[in-house]
C-alpha cells in the first residue's frame, strides 16, 4: 500500500494545478429596481433592460411550445375576465371581484399567467384542422397605477396575434381596439419576444439565451403557499440552460444534499434579509452552485444588497469545476472534495452512494512521506452526503486524500494553505 501511495504522490507532484480565482461582481438594478440585470458567469458580463419597458413576454424558441408571461415585476396582475369571447364589448372593471386572478410560475419559464386560464392551452383551444391555437379567453390586466387593459390572444401559428384595449376611467369606456402580431421569427437568439401594450410596440428585453445564466428582477411569489396572497419580491431567476444547487455553508458546513434543480427560482430572493435598521444583510453563508450543460460548475454567494435605494448588489463567484468534480469509486459510489486548495484547512467531502460496502468505508489523508495523518469513517447508508473535515491541525502543504469503499479506492491531491 505504501509503495503504491508513494507512486501516486509522485504522479500528482508532476501534475499541474489550475485553480480559478474568485471574482467579484458589482451590479446595479438602479433606484427602485428600474432595470432587470442579466449576468453570465463564464464571461463576467452583465446586460440591463428597463423593467417597465414591456408588459407581456411570448415564448418564441419552439413552434410546438407556447407560453405567455406577464410582467409582474412592474406590478401587473392578470385576471381571467371571461371564457366567452363574445363578452369582449361588455367587460367592465367594476366586475373585478368576479374575475379569476392568474400568476406566472416561479419554477418554469414555460408556464406564464396567461397559460393558467381555463382553456386547454390556458388562453385558447387547439384547432386540429389548421393546427392553430385560437383564443377563447378574455383577460384583464391591472397595473400598479390603476390602469386596466383587456386582452385576447386571438391566434398562435408561428407567432401570437393579440387584440387589446385600454379602460378610460373618466368616461368608463374602452379605447378603440388595437391589434398586433408578434412573430416567432423575430429575435432568433432569444427565448422570448416582448410587447408593450402601453406603447403598442415590440421591445427587446433580454439578451441572447446563450449570453446569460440568471437575471436580477422583481417577481411575485405565493406568500403563504395557498394562493391567497401574491407578494412582490426582488431576487434572481436562472436560465433554463443551467441548473442550480443550494448549500448552507456557515463554516464550509455540512448539508445532507447538494441536488441540482432546474426550478428557475432556486437562487430566488431569500439570500438577503431586512434587519432592524431597515437595511439588508446578504447571507454570505448560503452558497449556490450553477452548473452548465457541459459540466462546468460555478460557486457563488452574495456579500451585499443595498435595496431599492440604489438596487446595488454584490456577489462573488468562482469556477469550481475541478475542485468540485465527482469521481467514480465503483459502481454506485462517487466522491469529491472542495475547496481545493483550502485556505483555512477546512474542506467539504461530498460522496454520493447507492450501496456502500458495510465495512472499510473511510477517508484517509497522507503526507507526501506516505504517513497517514488523518482518518475518518463514513456513513454506510445509501444517500448523498456532505461532510466537513477540519484539517487545521495539519501543516500547510500538499497531501493525498484517499477515499475507500470496500475493496476499491480513489485518491486526490489536496493543497492546504
Amino acid at each position: 500500500m505504501k509503495s503504491k501511495l508513494q507512486f501516486l504522490i509522485a504522479l500528482l507532484l508532476v501534475s499541474t494545478l489550475t485553480q480559478a480565482q474568485e471574482q467579484t461582481a458589482n451590479l446595479s438594478m438602479g433606484a427602485d429596481y428600474t432595470n432587470q440585470v442579466f449576468y453570465k458567469l463564464n464571461t463576467g458580463t452583465a446586460s440591463s433592460f428597463g423593467k417597465d419597458s414591456w408588459d407581456i413576454a411570448f415564448l418564441r424558441n419552439d413552434a410546438r411550445n407556447i407560453a405567455v408571461r406577464a410582467n409582474e415585476g412592474r406590478g401587473i396582475t392578470v385576471f381571467e375576465a371571461s371564457n366567452d369571447i363574445n363578452d369582449w364589448a361588455t367587460i367592465n372593471v367594476t366586475n373585478e371581484a368576479s374575475w379569476t386572478e392568474l400568476h406566472n410560475s416561479n419554477t418554469a419559464w414555460t408556464n406564464g399567467a396567461f397559460d393558467n386560464g381555463s382553456a386547454s392551452f390556458g388562453w385558447g383551444e387547439y384547432n386540429p384542422i389548421n393546427h392553430h391555437v385560437t383564443g377563447s379567453i378574455i383577460f384583464a390586466l391591472k397595473y400598479a397605477d390603476g390602469t386596466y387593459r383587456k386582452l385576447i390572444i386571438e391566434d398562435y401559428y408561428g407567432g401570437y396575434t393579440i387584440r387589446f384595449s385600454t379602460w378610460d376611467a373618466t368616461t368608463s369606456t374602452w379605447s378603440a381596439d388595437q391589434s398586433a402580431t408578434i412573430a416567432n421569427a423575430n429575435n432568433p437568439d432569444n427565448s422570448f419576444n416582448y410587447y408593450s401594450l402601453e406603447n403598442a410596440t415590440e421591445v427587446v428585453a433580454e439578451p441572447a439565451t446563450s449570453a446569460w445564466d440568471f437575471v436580477f428582477t422583481k417577481y411575485a411569489i405565493d406568500y403563504y403557499g395557498d394562493g391567497s396572497l401574491y407578494y412582490p419580491v426582488t431576487g434572481v431567476l436562472h436560465n433554463s440552460t443551467v441548473s442550480v444547487a443550494k448549500n448552507d455553508e456557515p463554516t464550509r458546513a455540512t448539508n445532507p444534499s447538494l441536488t441540482y434543480s432546474t426550478d428557475i427560482n432556486t437562487i430566488g430572493h431569500d439570500w438577503k434579509t431586512l434587519n432592524a435598521s431597515y437595511t439588508y444583510d446578504a447571507n454570505s453563508n448560503q452558497a449556490y452552485y450553477v452548473k452548465y450543460a457541459d459540466g462546468t460548475v460555478y460557486r457563488m454567494y452574495f456579500t451585499a444588497f443595498a435595496g431599492s435605494s440604489s438596487g446595488d448588489v454584490t456577489f462573488k463567484f468562482k469556477d469550481v469545476t475541478s475542485t468540485l468534480s465527482i469521481d467514480q469509486v465503483s459502481e454506485g459510489v462517487s466522491f469529491g472534495i472542495y475547496p481545493n486548495p483550502s485556505t483555512d484547512k477546512i474542506i467539504n467531502l461530498i460522496y454520493d452512494v447507492n450501496a456502500l460496502s458495510s465495512s472499510n468505508n473511510n477517508l484517509a489523508v497522507y503526507a507526501t512521506t506516505g504517513q497517514k495523518v488523518f482518518e475518518t469513517t463514513l456513513n454506510s447508508n445509501a444517500g448523498f452526503y456532505n461532510k466537513t473535515l477540519d484539517l487545521s491541525s495539519l501543516n500547510s502543504g500538499m497531501y493525498v486524500i484517499q477515499f475507500n469503499s470496500g475493496t476499491t479506492s480513489i485518491a486526490k491531491k489536496l493543497i492546504l494553505k
